[in-house]
């Protein structure tokens, strides 16, 4: 039997995918599909059959639900409504949330089997407050079409949406969110800073580049100065949660005597990690000079030297006989790859403490640190994004 793009088929799901998609077969082809839960039967349209390994599709009906569905946490990104209608950046918002964190482990611990060696077991997704996993985005970003709608992308799509409600946002950003009317074509940027204040960067699609907007964010009593359309965590409490996770690893494990290295540091978080554990040779390497100069400026009180460039180059130039104590790894969602993971290695620390955005490319590069006799010594995860399937590990190595 043949498909095309438009079909509709009854598929029972039988797992997640790496990703916020679920899985289903036909006919012996994976297919992809959203809106799901593992072991509904759903009605799937089929968006994308041009691959012969893999279909797409997307639920269109569930036949028979989980006991783990609920009605989307966002209204317009409910399967009742056309897929086209569909709000994105909620990919499980229809899922309860103790649920999504079991699926979110089990990801890893495939992702585990698949790449990082026979052993190594996922912890539990720990949650980071006690609410229902809404009104935590400090930071959304809206589109403005060419006939003025202001809005979402709508999910797996450049198609912006009009939407009543931002249930993830917090709650001034929601209300300036909906505020926004009669913009030109572009993006709208809300940002909100420790302080509580929403601020709105606007970036039409013709013309300059609006200046920079400095903010202060927060970790404890260290003030952090960012640009409002730079790097932070989206959650108000990740910065601090991970700063916690990272000392908690690090702990007794920073000799003042040697380099620590704060590698893919922005604007210094974990720089600033390793300075309060003790350290007095810090070095944060970051490719965006505008994050370095503010981490050069965040991290005064410490003894650091903030460099701008790619971390694998850095790696490359390390003077020799330099003694290296603790390495905070925080790589982007392509991971930091093989030859990071052996320059790091050829440098000897002490410890490396691994900070991991995507499943998938840090389970790789554990694979690779274990090839090169490194061993995990500690996991943790966090449910920094509740309703979308990411989430943050922090993965203690030791050699």
């Amino acid at each position: 039997m043949t498909s095309s793009a438009g079909q509709l088929l009854d598929l029972d799901i039988t797992g997640i995918a790496h990703g916020g998609t679920f899985i289903a077969r036909h006919e012996g082809r994976v297919v992809f599909v959203s809106d799901a839960i593992p072991g509904e039967r759903v009605r799937v349209r089929i968006t994308e059959s041009t691959k012969s390994s893999f279909w797409r599709g997307e639920t269109v009906e569930v036949l028979e639900s989980s006991p783990h569905r609920q009605p989307h946490v966002w209204p317009e990104a409910d399967v009742s409504r056309d897929p086209a209608e569909r709000a994105g950046g909620a990919d499980l918002g229809h899922i309860k949330l103790a649920h999504q964190r079991t699926l979110k482990r089990q990801v890893l611990q495939e992702a585990f089997d698949k790449f990082a060696g026979p052993g190594l077991v996922a912890p539990e997704i720990a949650p980071v407050d006690d609410g229902n996993g809404t009104g935590w985005r400090t930071r959304v970003s809206l589109h403005v079409d060419d006939d003025g709608i202001v809005g979402p992308y709508a999910a797996r799509s450049h198609r912006v949406i009009p939407v009543q409600s931002h249930p993830l946002a917090r709650r001034r950003v929601a209300a300036e969110a909906l505020s926004q009317k009669n913009a030109k074509p572009g993006r709208i940027d809300l940002v909100e800073s420790a302080d509580g204040q929403v601020h709105v960067i606007r970036r039409p699609a013709k013309g300059k580049r609006p200046a920079a907007q400095v903010i202060r964010e927060q970790v404890g009593e260290r003030k952090f100065q960012v640009d409002a359309d730079g790097f932070w965590q989206v959650h108000p409490r990740a910065a601090d949660t991970l700063d916690t996770a990272v000392r908690s690893a690090l702990a007794g494990r920073v000799d003042p005597e040697k380099t620590h290295l704060d590698l893919y540091g922005g604007v210094g978080l974990f720089g600033a990690s390793l300075g309060e554990l003790g350290a007095t040779n810090i070095v944060t390497v970051e490719s965006s000079r505008r994050a370095t100069e503010l981490a050069q400026q965040n991290l005064e009180d410490f003894d650091v030297h903030a460099v701008t460039g790619r971390v694998d180059k850095y790696l490359e130039g390390f003077p020799n006989g330099e003694r290296v104590g603790a390495v905070v790894l925080d790589p982007p969602r392509a991971g930091a790859g093989r030859a990071v993971v052996e320059g790091l290695h050829a440098l000897s620390p002490d410890a490396i403490v691994y900070v991991a955005c995507d499943p998938v490319a840090l389970a790789r590069d554990l694979g690779t640190f274990r090839e090169l006799g490194w061993e995990t010594a500690s996991l943790a995860a966090f449910d920094l994004f509740p309703h979308s399937h990411h989430f943050e590990v922090v993965a203690l190595l030791t050699r």
